[in-house]
């Protein structure tokens, strides 16, 4: 005789019922998800599988599987699609440009797939939510409709019926969900995936244990090695500069500790007295264009010399005509003095690192950490540039150099010609302030900028990407920065990646300081119309017809600048430089010229041509591969 079956209270029945139509919910939303990114070159499909592994199919060529990083057995099954056609990127890779850059992007995902796996699954648990959702709003719409269907009566009958045996439709309802999203999600094809042979060939690397079928296992066991060999080059590369760079800035940190200015002095650059060599010469000193020296010269593993110059940094102004004093006042000929607020307290400045030119070499991305960390920016500006071609499956690099910056650090990106619109949605998507013409504040900063007037593609050349010149592109920005300065609250920062696009609004007088990249090669801070314009060398170390993979082709940079938010003014630049033999320098803080704020009255010269709008190296000598209008050849 059956024992009579006992009904639970009527909380546990409504807790239980709940329980029951979210189960079946979570399930098949976890296991349906499914993603759209990149896989190297590749567009990709990611599906969850439950078997625990990452099975990627090339097709004929067979499959390679690894241990799935997902939580509670989770796998996921990527379908690897075409090389995107969409901005016309590599066109069908029928150039070598364009196979060059496949090149680059395989040997990224196999360097450090470690980006791509964690910006996939970020989008499978956003897709798993997404679909959860929407079936306990389909179930809960069901649920409200059968209700009202029974009616009172026919509810109290069933309610009588079922509910002594709650537990036991609870357990199957469970039980049945997890096996049939079991069923439905697994592919029997790649469930005995763990009992393939590892390949050899990975050890050591983040696919360490990676198995592969079919006939791409003998492509890799042949010819992997090569491969891994470059991996492992680049991985040590930028390790050992990473290390030098941190010992660099020990160097530079205890020499700022012996050096630090008196209370008085405050707001000045850190230790241009003390650094200053008694014959204003060194071996170190810069050409008259105002390039630092190489990262090698007085360098040795990292670390630099401690009679560093004010007189000898790159770019160190002649004399005092460019730094400001400390009064209270500014007084010009036949006006009264104007009173003006003291410089901010050491502490109350604010760090920024400047980054231009990334151009996916994701090497660097640890080290503009490092920079950030030891630098305490709390602002990071990026001159654009971020990609080689504006992909949708670039987003690696993005989420690559996003991952460089700590939490709390804001980042500010002006895209260059090589990045897209696509880039931006990428960079918003890793909270990214990216500048679209209109004024942002971060950090008491007030900055203006936009993404490049033009956008260049590998073997079709530069077009304007919107219904707007480069001509009107450099006029807007400038209008608005007049009209902030006419409303009572100026700009501070003009971020644009073409360095020649702010020549309009320096000369307005309306805009201080700029701070742009492309040209690969850092000019100034110089005074330029009414202000004073930076052009940051490249963060990648970008050398003209060179892969930005790997190690460094050329001398890699990023500039740390201090404001004070009491003045609206920048107080010092820093350079940062890692050479292309591993080693690092960090140059001493010096003084940031002060913008005179007068505009420019524009009168044709004798040749016809317009005065301060021709080219993008303010003053000096122009690199010796400068072409007419001001851009090198090796420019991007």
């Amino acid at each position: 005789m059956s024992r009579p079956h006992r009904t639970p209270p009527r909380w546990v029945r409504w807790t239980l019922g709940i329980l029951l139509a979210l189960v079946p919910c979570v399930v098949w939303g976890v296991t349906t998800a499914t993603a759209e990114r990149s896989l190297g070159p590749h567009e990709a499909l990611y599906e969850v599988t439950t078997n625990g592994l990452v099975t990627v199919d090339l097709g004929p060529l067979g499959t390679i599987q690894i241990d799935s990083p997902l939580p509670l057995g989770l796998g996921a099954d990527v379908t690897v699609e075409e090389i995107p056609a969409d901005l016309t990127a590599v066109g069908q890779a029928d150039t070598l440009e364009g196979l060059s850059q496949d090149l680059e992007d395989y040997l990224r995902f196999f360097g450090g797939p470690q980006e791509t796996i964690g910006s996939v699954a970020r989008a499978l648990v956003v897709d798993a939510l997404r679909r959860t959702g929407f079936a306990i709003l389909v179930v809960a719409a069901a649920g409200a409709g059968l209700y009202l269907l029974l009616g009172p009566p026919r509810r109290r009958e069933l309610s009588e019926r079922v509910a002594p045996r709650t537990y036991e439709i609870t357990a199957g309802v469970v039980l049945v969900s997890l096996v049939g999203a079991s069923l439905v999600a697994s592919d029997p094809g790649t469930t005995a995936g763990s009992s393939q042979r590892a390949s050899a060939v990975f050890d050591g690397t983040p696919l360490e244990g990676a198995r592969i079928t079919g006939r791409l296992a003998g492509v890799v066991d042949t010819y992997g090695a090569m491969l891994i060999d470059l991996y492992r080059e680049n991985e040590d590369f930028y390790a050992r500069a990473d290390a030098h760079l941190v010992a660099a800035w020990d160097r530079r940190d205890r020499i700022q500790r012996l050096t630090a200015p008196r209370p008085a002095a405050a707001g000045t650059s850190d230790d241009r007295a003390s650094d200053e060599p008694s014959d204003g010469a060194s071996s170190d000193a810069p050409d008259a264009t105002g390039d630092a020296p190489d990262a090698t010269e007085g360098t040795t593993s990292g670390t630099d010399d401690g009679a560093d110059a004010g007189a000898d940094e790159p770019g160190a102004p002649d004399d005092g005509s460019d730094t400001e004093t400390d009064g209270e006042t500014d007084t010009e000929a036949g006006d009264e003095p104007t009173p003006r607020p003291a410089p901010a307290a050491e502490e109350d400045l604010v760090t920024l690192l400047v980054v231009s030119d990334l151009h996916c070499n994701t090497g660097m991305a640890p080290l503009i950490r490092t920079a950030v960390e030891r630098s305490g920016a709390s602002v990071v500006l990026n001159a654009g540039d971020t990609t080689m071609n504006g992909t949708a499956v670039e987003s690696f690099c993005v989420d690559s150099f996003a991952s460089a910056v700590p939490k709390g650090v804001t980042m500010v990106v002006a895209d260059g010609n090589h990045d897209s619109v696509e880039t931006s949605a990428q960079e918003r998507a890793n909270g990214q302030t990216v500048l679209d013409g209109k004024v942002v504040e971060v950090e008491g900063i007030r900055i203006l900028g936009d993404r490049d007037p033009l956008e260049t593609r590998l073997g079709l050349g530069s077009q304007p990407p919107r219904e707007e010149t480069p001509e009107e592109y450099a006029a807007r920005l400038t209008e608005v920065a007049c009209a902030e300065q006419e409303d009572g609250d100026p700009i501070d920062l003009l971020l644009i990646h073409t360095p020649r696009m702010g020549n309009e609004a320096l000369d307005s007088g309306c805009v201080p300081n700029q701070v742009s990249g492309h040209m690969h090669t850092r000019s100034g801070p110089e005074r330029t119309g009414g202000g004073v314009r930076y052009v940051s060398g490249s963060t990648a170390g970008a050398v003209k017809d060179q892969l930005r993979i790997g190690p460094l082709k050329g001398t890699a940079e990023m500039t740390v600048l201090r404001f004070d938010p009491e003045r609206r003014r920048i107080v010092d630049w820093q350079l940062v430089q890692i050479g292309t033999d591993e080693s690092a320098k960090v140059w001493p803080r010096i003084a940031w010229p002060t913008p005179s704020g007068e505009p420019v009255v524009e009168e044709p010269d004798e040749d016809g041509t317009e005065a301060g709008t021709e080219g993008d190296v303010p003053d000096g000598d122009a690199p010796a591969d400068t072409p007419a209008g001001g851009e090198p050849a090796g420019a991007g």
